[in-house]
C-alpha cells in the first residue's frame, strides 16, 4: 500500500510541476501550386420585341348586311304596289342583305395592331476561381494552407506540454 501512495504522489507532483508552452512560428513555404476551378451559372435573359399582327374585322360583314338589307327593303317598298308591295319589300331586303354582305367581305381589309412579345433565354456564364495550395513542413509533417495568392510563409501555432 505504501508503494501506491508514493506512486500517486509522484504522478500528482508531475501534474503540479508540468508546463504548457504555446508559441507561433512562421514556417517557410517550399512550394505553391495554382489550382483553378470553373463555376457555371445559368442567367435568364429576357428578349422583347414589338410585332405587327393582322386583326380580322368581323363586324364589317354584319354592318354591310344590315345596311344592304335596309336599303334593299326601302327600294323594294318604292317599287311594288298593292299586295306586291310586301313581296317587293321582303325580296329587296333579302337581295340587299346578300349584296351588302358580299361588298363588305370584298372590301374588308385586315387591320394591324402592335403586340409586345417576349421570351426568356438562358445564358451560361462561367467564372474561373483561382486559389493557391501552399506547402510547408513543420516538425517532420507536411502542411497545406489554401489562399488567394502564393504565400512566403505560414503562421503555425505550436503547443508543447511536459
Amino acid at each position: 500500500m505504501g508503494r501506491w501512495i508514493i506512486f500517486a504522489l509522484v504522478l500528482s507532483g508531475m501534474e503540479l510541476f508540468g508546463e504548457v508552452m504555446t508559441f507561433t512560428k512562421e514556417v517557410p513555404v517550399y512550394r505553391s501550386e495554382e489550382s483553378s476551378r470553373y463555376v457555371s451559372n445559368r442567367v435568364p435573359v429576357e428578349e422583347c420585341w414589338d410585332e405587327e399582327v393582322p386583326v380580322e374585322d368581323s363586324g364589317s360583314e354584319m354592318v354591310g348586311a344590315i345596311i344592304g338589307g335596309t336599303a334593299g327593303g326601302i327600294l323594294g317598298h318604292q317599287v311594288g304596289g298593292g299586295s306586291g308591295k310586301t313581296a317587293a319589300t321582303v325580296g329587296g331586303a333579302i337581295i340587299g342583305t346578300l349584296i351588302g354582305k358580299s361588298l363588305a367581305e370584298r372590301e374588308a381589309r385586315p387591320g394591324y395592331k402592335i403586340v409586345r412579345r417576349c421570351r426568356t433565354r438562358y445564358r451560361d456564364e462561367q467564372r474561373r476561381i483561382v486559389e493557391y495550395r501552399n506547402y510547408a513542413r513543420v516538425l517532420g509533417r507536411e502542411i497545406v494552407k489554401y489562399s488567394d495568392r502564393p504565400l512566403r510563409s505560414i503562421p503555425v501555432k505550436i503547443t508543447i506540454e511536459y
